[in-house]
């Protein structure tokens, strides 16, 4: 009887009940095998001490991967496609940038209120993305991005226009570690927020919420008559990915101490894409290789062809798919990935 009754549950759509000990185990399996996940962690801390001198590229790598993995969210785990991921950036970047400038330089809560910014500008326009086809999703998300451009540009009072937002002076980070010229501190900064924010990630993806999740991108109309509340869930990730966008923003605000209407730029948005095609989808950190790749590239291409690396890069996106991004894509997830049936089990 006690054995039928999970069955029964799912078989009646209904929502399952959560065994605690087995919601924790979920929640504290890491999303790659762990002696990878320690790898990965130990080569970005050891990578500085071999190229101390590359810091300001490394905390680049880091806030691009960080900004990858909030589209991740809703590209991997929802199947949102958007245009304007950028919106979210550009607005935790203006947040920061001028918090810092009227005398609020410190890094923590600049941080957090960016993301919140950015998480509200999310939810509300959550509600345009849930309406229509993919391709009304992608012009609606591009419109949003291209009004914040447009706003930051007339507010310049605020934002510095065109000429960009100057005089961003950071205090102390937790009021001990100074920024300095070589971006040895922000780098540690970086790394430190996009650790906390992947483990935010793997939380979200991995509980019973990141399971509805995937069942919508599966198949949107059948997870509805399961009784999963699609409309919720994918406010809920839009607004998450929002968030940790315009941490990413607030962070590439305080490390550069500047902040240009790039932010909020078409470009960023499209590279953030090119990113994820490079490391793949749905697995938290097909964002973070992306980043390496992108960056590693763009320096090697740029200093080889400094006017056409971008012809380099097209080329390669090509030969991706040719190859065929899918096959590819599953074989890396293969080895990433740690997902397993009885997961689901567990948690019914």
């Amino acid at each position: 009887m006690s054995a039928a009754a999970p069955a029964a549950r799912r078989a009646a759509g209904a929502a399952p009940a959560l065994d605690r000990p087995a919601l924790v185990s979920a929640l504290s399996r890491p999303a790659v095998p762990w002696w990878l996940e320690i790898g990965f962690w130990l080569a970005a801390i050891a990578i500085f001490f071999v190229i101390p001198d590359r810091a300001l590229l490394l905390t680049d790598i880091a806030i691009l991967g960080l900004f990858a993995l909030s589209l991740d969210l809703i590209l991997g785990y929802a199947g949102i496609v958007s245009l304007g991921h950028a919106a979210f950036f550009g607005t935790g970047a203006y947040v920061a940038g001028i918090l810092a400038v009227n005398g609020f330089g410190w890094a923590i809560p600049g941080l957090l209120l960016g993301g919140v910014v950015a998480a509200a500008i999310g939810f509300v326009s959550s509600f345009l993305i849930l309406r229509g086809s993919d391709l009304t999703r992608l012009m609606i998300t591009l419109g949003v991005a291209l009004i914040l451009l447009e706003l930051a540009n007339r507010f310049s009072d605020w934002t510095g226009g065109a000429d960009g937002l100057y005089g961003v002076t950071m205090q102390p980070v937790l009021g001990l570690f100074e920024f300095d010229l070589y971006g040895h501190t922000a780098y540690f900064y970086a790394l430190a927020v996009l650790f906390l924010c992947l483990m935010l990630a793997r939380l979200i993806v991995a509980s019973p919420f990141g399971h509805a999740l995937r069942a919508i991108k599966g198949n949107r109309m059948r997870a509805a008559h399961l009784g999963i509340g699609t409309s919720r869930h994918l406010v809920g990730i839009y607004t998450l990915a929002a968030f940790i966008a315009g941490i990413a923003g607030a962070l590439n605000a305080q490390t550069t101490q500047f902040v240009s209407l790039e932010v909020l730029d078409f470009a960023r948005s499209a590279d953030i894409l090119l990113i994820l095609v490079l490391g793949g989808t749905g697995y938290l950190y097909g964002g973070l290789i992306g980043a390496v790749i992108f960056k590693v590239l763009q320096e090697i291409l740029s200093d080889l062809t400094p006017e056409y690396w971008q012809f380099w890069i097209g080329l390669l996106l090509v030969v991706i798919v040719l190859a065929g991004r899918e096959r590819m894509g599953e074989r890396l997830r293969g080895l990433f990935v740690r997902e397993r049936e009885e997961d689901g089990e567990a948690l019914s």
